[in-house]
């Protein structure tokens, strides 16, 4: 079969949601569901001012072996945008995915603030096989952070949908991203506000809200991978070092050409690391 009958073939087995539960409150979040529910369950958590959507162009791969779900954070996406801003909400939302799911022993895989949320579930007393994490933050210096979320936080609009999927960027940049991967993503994040402009599916004021207590990393018992892009400025070669050496039996993969955006700039370099990680075909 082509390639495009391989993309046509797992896109008709896409299906999206938006659900709540009685942690939520009435909040409703959204997940998009690849491969086969009976399959050893995989949950990708993006990172800050993202949505499911940048995992679409790796989600197909990996259904081939695990039902795949990526969710849409509150504030993010096609989830709901509520008016309060808990601390430590990203982390009741992936409680709740899990338990919608009846899968507590998920899989995670997350990227920046998703890994962060991932990382704080696994060193919980819970039942987690196995961790990717993607150049969550540790390393940059104070101002270099504030400098991230001051970008994100400058939330622009424009006139017309096509004029704000030809001015979105990654923050930070992405430098080896593909022009059509990036404009897929783009496409994907673009929502109409109340005054009948485009802007993106993100609320800014999330990126103040602190997560949960930083977690105790020696209590993490399950396999993890550490994915640092080589030119990555959030997550220092220091900081990964420090992350992997805390973390029980943690393996740290560096790749090349990748900044803080690696499964991005580098997508088949994540696939191949993390199939080979999870030991998936």
């Amino acid at each position: 079969m082509s390639n495009a009958g391989n993309r046509a073939e797992t896109e008709a087995e896409l299906r999206e949601e938006r659900f709540t539960t009685d942690g939520l409150a009435g909040l409703q979040l959204h997940a998009i569901h690849r491969g086969e529910p009976g399959a050893p369950c995989l949950v990708l958590l993006h990172g800050a001012g993202a949505n499911a959507h940048w995992w679409d162009h790796l989600a197909p791969t990996l259904a081939r072996n695990f039902h795949v779900v990526a969710l849409d954070f509150r504030g993010h996406g096609d989830s709901d945008f509520p008016s309060e801003h808990t601390p430590g909400a990203f982390s009741d939302d992936l409680e709740a995915l899990l338990e919608h799911l009846d899968a507590p022993g998920a899989i995670l895989m997350g990227h920046s603030m998703g890994a962060h949320v991932a990382l704080w579930h696994a060193a919980q007393p819970r039942e987690t096989p196995a961790l990717v994490l993607i150049d969550l933050t540790r390393g940059a210096s104070p101002s270099r952070q504030r400098a991230t979320r001051l970008a994100l936080t400058l939330r622009r609009t424009y006139s017309s949908r096509e004029q704000a999927i030809d001015k979105f960027r990654f923050l930070p940049g992405a430098a080896h991203a593909a022009p059509e991967l990036r404009r897929a993503i783009a496409a994907h994040s673009v929502c109409v506000e109340p005054d009948g402009r485009f802007g993106f599916k993100f609320d800014p004021r999330w990126f103040g809200v602190p997560g949960r207590r930083p977690p105790d990393l020696s209590a993490v018992g399950c396999r993890t991978l550490l994915l640092r892009g080589a030119d990555s400025n959030l997550l220092t070669s220091e900081g990964a070092a420090d992350i992997a050496g805390k973390i029980p039996g943690c393996e740290l993969v560096e790749i090349a050409d990748a900044g803080h955006h690696v499964h991005i700039d580098q997508p088949a370099a994540v696939l191949a690391a993390t199939t080979r990680f999870l030991g998936a075909s």
